[in-house]
């Protein structure tokens, strides 16, 4: 080969890499998106996976009939990819905003099928093209296949650590976008003297790049007001940490936290919650000397908590350290929470609660578990019988534990089962709710090694809600919210413990909810 023709093999073997780190961005941010907008984890990056490699097959199939032109086709793919995929996150957020319901899920689906799809035709193409170049038909496929294959790896890495952490999900798009396009134009450079009309082609790259320049610099502000349309609320502070989406809404004194969409609590009535969360736990324990709080990053519970003089010492241990800084330093999570993350007897561990248990050998009186529901299988493994297992071995005889189980109004089946399931740890319990004007009526489950006895509970601290009398109260639920659930045919629904092995509250849960 001559020198101009190793430079063009050269920049097909890069340009397959590249592309490669660029479809996986995609692949892994449709499922990221999926999961923050329409929910369930799991099954969003299921379905976007296999849309994916099933539009890269039928993408693929297709190449076949692609046999002249080929540098100008893989150009064009590329000012498609860019386009389809750079506005991709941008807008499914004005969708979501402003298109009827179930049009997301449908335009998420479409522009991972089609960005799929248009990856697949491009590999074929660049091998074609490096055949037409290389010394060998084998040399040269592989050459391009170890490019392709190298670059999922690395766009994953990158998707992980740097473009989501940093840049967001708007950005982190058009920025790929870019670099595709970047491709496009260089591939389209290096062989302008086999391409006809080569002037237009650049032109049409050039609109292309002005549109996602824009983006970049534009995008995620307008984004911010499409997202602004799910909440009811002005948002005060938004942040993508390395775990989740953090949203802070603001309006006429009432404050309210949002972790990836869902409503964490709303300064209105949010000490209902924690009241009923915290009382009867700590009326209950003998001693106050070692509490431990799983979650409650917001520092409301540990708040409560410390109304109790005789505290020893509360372990707070929540996953996000984002959550942790923004309830240490926003106005008006300080003036919930009255700096409580910040007192010498609370200790704030960012870990996994399922871990921090395993490798714990310390005893508590008191453990508070203040997690969000369970919508997906990370969070669903803090609500299996291993985890209450760990968190039996980890009570004193005469502690308590409380924990928060979501409404039994709105998610029955969801409610006894995590009360089943903690009952399978051979734990005695009581089962609570209250009325949460923002949440509904809201289910804990309370647990001891011996038998709970709430009329023998006094609340000796200041309470806005609360009392020692109403205790009992607690404990009446209605005819359809009660443990006896009828299912559509008629019959009884027998409950089952939630396991690691068998996960089955994230499929009851989510039937449960998909209508509110």
């Amino acid at each position: 080969m001559n020198e101009q023709a190793i430079r063009k093999s050269k920049l097909i073997y890069w340009s397959s890499g590249i592309v490669s780190i660029c479809g996986i961005i995609f692949e892994v941010l449709f499922g990221a998106l999926g999961s923050y907008i329409l929910g369930d984890g799991v099954k969003q990056y299921t379905l976007t996976i296999s849309l994916f490699l099933t539009g890269m097959g039928i993408g693929a199939s297709l190449s076949e009939r692609v046999m002249k032109n080929l540098i100008i086709t893989f150009i064009w793919i590329e000012f498609g990819v860019a386009i389809i995929g750079g506005f991709s996150s941008f807008t499914m957020f004005g969708i979501t905003a402003f298109a009827p319901d179930g049009t997301d899920a449908f335009y998420l689906y479409l522009i991972t099928f089609l960005v799929g799809a248009l990856t697949g035709v491009e590999l074929p193409i660049l091998i074609r093209k490096a055949n037409e170049i290389g010394v060998t038909l084998n040399k040269s496929t592989a050459r391009v296949l170890f490019s392709d294959y190298a670059g999922g790896l690395v766009g994953g890495l990158l998707f992980v650590f740097l473009l989501r952490p940093q840049f967001g999900m708007v950005k982190s798009a058009f920025l790929v976008g870019c670099v595709n396009l970047i491709v496009a134009l260089i591939v389209l450079w290096l062989f302008r003297k086999e391409i006809r009309s080569f002037l237009l082609h650049a032109i049409v790259g050039g609109a292309i790049g002005i549109l996602l320049i824009a983006g970049l610099f534009f995008g995620e502000e307008m984004a911010f007001t499409f997202e602004q349309k799910l909440y009811q609320d002005p948002i005060i502070h938004m942040e993508e940490s390395n775990y989740q989406k953090i949203i802070l809404t603001h309006d006429q004194g009432d404050t309210r936290l949002y972790l990836d969409g869902s409503l964490q609590f709303s300064s209105a009535d949010e000490y209902r919650y924690h009241e009923v969360l915290i009382h009867p736990a700590m009326g209950f324990a003998k001693s106050h000397e070692n509490i431990l709080i799983l979650g409650g990053g917001d520092g409301i519970a540990a708040k409560e908590i410390l109304k109790y003089k005789d505290v020893g010492k509360i372990t707070l241990v929540d996953l996000d350290p984002a959550v942790i800084e923004l309830a240490k330093t926003n106005r008006q999570l300080l003036k919930l929470n009255e700096g409580s993350l910040s007192n010498d007897k609370v200790e704030v561990i960012n870990r996994d609660a399922f871990q921090f248990l395993e490798g714990s050998d310390a005893w508590y009186d008191v453990i508070i578990v203040d997690l969000p529901d369970p919508n997906n299988e990370s969070l669903n493994k803090l609500y299996t019988e291993e985890f209450y297992s760990l968190i039996r071995n980890h009570l004193k005889p005469d502690g308590t534990a409380m924990i928060q189980s979501t409404s039994p109004v709105f998610a029955t089946e969801v409610y006894w089962t995590i009360s089943k399931t903690v009952e399978s740890t051979g734990l005695h319990v009581k089962n609570l709710h209250v009325d949460v004007p923002s949440f509904g009526n809201w289910g804990f489950v309370m647990a001891s090694r011996k038998e709970i006895h709430l009329d023998k509970i006094e609340i000796p601290v200041s309470t806005r809600f609360l009392t020692t009398d109403m205790l009992l109260s607690l404990t009446d639920f209605g005819k359809d919210e009660d443990n006896e659930i009828i299912n559509a045919d008629g019959n009884m629904v027998e409950l089952q413990p939630n396991t690691l092995i068998d996960p089955n509250l994230i499929q009851i849960y989510e039937n449960a909810w998909k209508n509110y």
